[in-house]
């Protein structure tokens, strides 16, 4: 059995620091402002088009290099907060992230963006260092409190990113988001620097020990990966969605551009109240009815686009839809999946975000391909699939043991 974090820790006599308001804001702040890179490109697609004159379905690569960016890094670097003195990892993380954005602002085509994108998510789950310490820190009656409020900044910082890419990427440049993101990790980079504490290792496993006992983990648990194959399904139809809107709104009947993209980032962001409201109801009902029919709202939602074309109140209502059963599919999810082993939940979610986030990059590169051959009746298709399978594994994970 994989060796416990708390366990070594108690071991070693090491106590639990105290997580003061202040430092609790510091660590939500940051979260929401690491996580956001993965997700300013969004709404810039339609101007990758213009500046490097390149088809929808190249543009349509830099979500998905930056999701698959996201899920090496999940699986290579989160485990090593276990191994190395996570102070000293998150800074580094965070001035190589600078360094990646600094490099897609520069980027003079498409294919050193998409260099720079596969870096940006890589380095982006620094995200998976900063929640970790700060359940660390917290006091063993307060982790529960604590660990929402990060969350909270986590789907803030996804919900707002598109709005504020949008908008820069209109009003100044899409270069111009990237170049400010770079300088907003330096900040960061100094505020964390000055304000956390040193937290030493946590466990004397080997790197590659590590990364091995993930895989015990998927072959023990059938629950595990039901869930995280469900998940990554769910996931695969929000990226499909979110990776094409940019190219179908700047066509007709729509003609927007990046700001009005944003803007319906801002609208889905409906979906962060469904985390509480899941929670309680999967406390109540167990967390595979909330998930069946999270899965099934998702399926309504791109039916809903595939058959209401060119209706922004059609779109409008699925975003919300479609919001509200990803993020009460994922809270869901996460609250079975912890439950398989308490003594190793840190790796049980990174064995489950990683493979969330392959769906992720799977979805954003099928939706891309999809959405080039056949326009936004080919998106919709494949994540109606996508939708469809999600349903049918949380039917399945009902009798997983």
């Amino acid at each position: 059995m994989p060796e416990s974090a708390d366990h070594v820790a108690s071991q070693s006599g090491e106590q639990p620091h105290h997580l003061s308001r202040g430092l609790l804001a510091v660590l939500t702040v940051s979260t929401g402002l690491a996580v956001a890179n993965t997700y300013y490109n969004q709404p810039m697609l339609g101007l990758f088009i213009r500046d490097f004159k390149a088809e929808p379905h190249d543009v349509a690569l830099m979500p998905f290099l930056c999701q698959i960016g996201y899920a090496i890094g999940l699986f290579f670097l989160s485990p090593l907060g276990d191994r190395i003195e996570r102070k000293k990892l998150i800074l580094l993380t965070l001035l190589g992230l600078s360094i990646a954005l600094t490099g897609a602002a520069l980027a003079p085509t498409l294919f050193w963006l998409g260099v720079a994108s596969l870096a940006i998510g890589i380095l982006t789950t620094v995200v998976q260092q900063i929640v970790p310490l700060a359940v660390h820190l917290a006091s063993p009656d307060e982790r529960g409190k604590v660990v929402g409020t990060v969350t909270g900044g986590l789907l803030a910082g996804i919900l707002l990113a598109r709005t504020l890419s949008g908008y820069v990427s209109d009003q100044l440049h899409w270069r111009a988001m990237f170049g400010i993101a770079a300088g907003l990790m330096l900040v960061l980079v100094l505020v964390l620097g000055a304000v956390l504490p040193r937290v030493p290792a946590v466990t004397q496993m080997g790197y590659g020990q590590i990364l091995l006992s993930l895989f015990s983990f998927w072959r023990k648990f059938r629950a595990l990966r039901l869930a995280g194959l469900c998940q990554a399904m769910i996931f695969a139809c929000f990226a499909a969605f979110w990776a094409n809107l940019a190219l179908e709104m700047r066509l007709p009947p729509y003609n927007l551009g990046a700001t009005a993209v944003g803007l319906m980032g801002l609208i889905g962001g409906v979906g962060v109240l469904a985390a509480p409201i899941a929670g309680r109801i999967a406390d109540r009902r167990g967390p595979q009815a909330v998930v069946s029919l999270s899965a099934f709202l998702v399926l309504l939602s791109f039916l809903l686009f595939a058959f209401v074309q060119g209706s922004m109140t059609a779109l409008i209502i699925g975003v919300v839809a479609m919001d509200l059963g990803v993020q009460a599919a994922l809270v869901s999810n996460q609250s079975s999946i912890y439950a398989l082993d308490p003594t190793a939940r840190s790796r049980l979610n990174t064995v489950f975000m990683t493979t969330m986030f392959c769906g992720g990059a799977i979805g954003s590169a099928a939706g891309g391909a999809a959405f080039s051959a056949w326009g936004w009746t080919g998106t919709c298709g494949v994540a109606i699939i996508a939708a469809t399978i999600a349903l049918i594994l949380s039917r399945m994970k009902r009798h997983a043991a």
